[in-house]
């Protein structure tokens, strides 16, 4: 194993890391942009919902984009803006303003997940062996610190401007250092086949849409958690803000530990019955999560849902990698529909807790773990869908 590689693995958990700082930062401050601008929870739901639109309107780009430019130089320019973009969102002054910034930090954020799952695809492949869930493994970390920064502003009475300014402030310095470390994409033949079509225009294999719809459950689950959570514990258990914060990083922290060890799990039982038993023990985990009583115990029953949900979407994204040559066409592909889930989420459970109570709406997550279930029971039966890597030797030497 080269040290290049070695770097290049460092480098892309890094990048994970810090994608889950600069998200996780924005999302466990919710509340205090909620009350900051006076926003209802449909108003909330509208400012997520341009969130993941930006998002998804770069994904459904990056098909074409990550072809011709590589997961390395789109990250470098896009982990910058994504940090320059949440300070953007702390300095509004007023809901549309919000909105808009909200949208410019979903597109550049869209840029990284995308870029930083083709890199840690191209790494993991290189290696030879699961990797991705370990990677992801880094954005539960980061998201974890940004729970636990989020609640030490809170209690120290910093606003939500000055908090997320210093966030991003931090997280320029450690964006460029970490592009030193970025190995290059395999230069494929197979990109431009004989009849002049690139592989981004081409028809993905039927897998990777099955992925993708596995992805769209896991991704809704993950990001209504998260949005979700905090408002649920505050208005309908009654916790303080400093407690209510808690349900991120608590949640977090039961995907990290999932993460961490699902890359040995995958390899001995395969992602297929994994996916089958996680989507179930989401749905169960959850509802012990809508019935509990009061926050403590729904707090507790977070960390299990953070358990169960977390190696869904990372084996999506490393399954699709590896059903092409190319990897970053068809995770751009899968993480462009899965990303319709993030943004479908917020905007349903906003409109629904107007409607009903946001106990009912966020009773949709139970849905989403038994519909990961079912359709993971129709992937292929093999522990992995791969395609070798031909990344030359000398390229590697060029990463650092």
């Amino acid at each position: 194993m080269t040290r290049d590689l070695r770097t290049a693995r460092t480098g892309a958990v890094l990048t994970f890391v810090l994608a889950g700082l600069l998200c996780g930062s924005m999302t466990v401050r919710i509340p205090a942009l909620s009350d900051k601008l006076g926003l209802s929870a449909a108003s909330v739901g509208a400012t997520l919902l341009v969130w993941g639109l930006g998002a998804l309107i770069t994904m459904q780009s990056m098909r074409g984009v990550m072809t011709r430019f590589g997961s390395r130089s789109i990250l470098r320019v896009a982990a910058p803006l994504t940090a320059i973009t949440l300070a953007l969102l702390a300095v509004a002054p007023s809901f549309p303003l919000a909105l808009a910034a909200s949208g410019l930090f979903g597109m550049a954020f869209g840029a990284v997940d995308v870029a930083m799952n083709a890199q840690g695809s191209v790494v993991e492949r290189a290696y030879g062996r699961p990797l991705m869930n370990g990677m992801h493994a880094g954005w539960c970390v980061g998201a974890i610190s940004a729970g636990l920064l989020g609640t030490a502003a809170i209690a120290a009475g910093l606003s939500i401007t000055v908090h997320l300014i210093l966030v991003a402030l931090l997280a320029l310095p450690v964006a460029a250092l970490v592009s030193r470390s970025y190995l290059p994409e395999p230069v494929r033949a197979s990109r431009r086949p004989a009849g002049g079509r690139s592989t981004a225009r081409r028809r993905m294999p039927p897998v990777v849409y099955l992925l993708g719809v596995i992805a769209f459950c896991a991704f809704m689950v993950e990001g209504t958690v998260a949005d979700w959570n905090g408002l649920y514990l505050r208005n309908v258990l009654g916790a303080p803000e400093a407690l209510a914060a808690l349900g991120y990083p608590i949640f977090e922290a039961g995907m990290l530990a999932g993460r961490l060890t699902g890359d040995r799990v995958r390899a001995r039982f395969g992602a297929r019955g994994m996916m089958v038993a996680s989507g179930l023990a989401t749905a169960a985990t959850f509802a012990v999560v809508l019935t509990a009583p009061t926050a403590p115990i729904a707090l507790s029953a977070m960390l299990f849902v953070g358990v169960a949900v977390a190696t869904v979407s990372p084996m999506a994204m490393s399954l699709a990698g590896g059903a092409t040559g190319d990897p970053g066409p068809a995770i751009a592909q899968t993480g462009a529909m899965g990303y319709a889930g993030l943004l479908l989420g917020p905007v349903i459970i906003g409109f629904l807790s107007d409607l009903v109570t946001l106990r009912v709406g966020l009773g949709i997550v139970v849905v989403l773990g038994v519909l990961i279930a079912v359709v993971a029971w129709f992937l292929p039966r093999s522990r992995a869908v791969t395609v070798p890597l031909e990344t030359p030797r000398h390229e590697l030497s060029m990463a650092a």
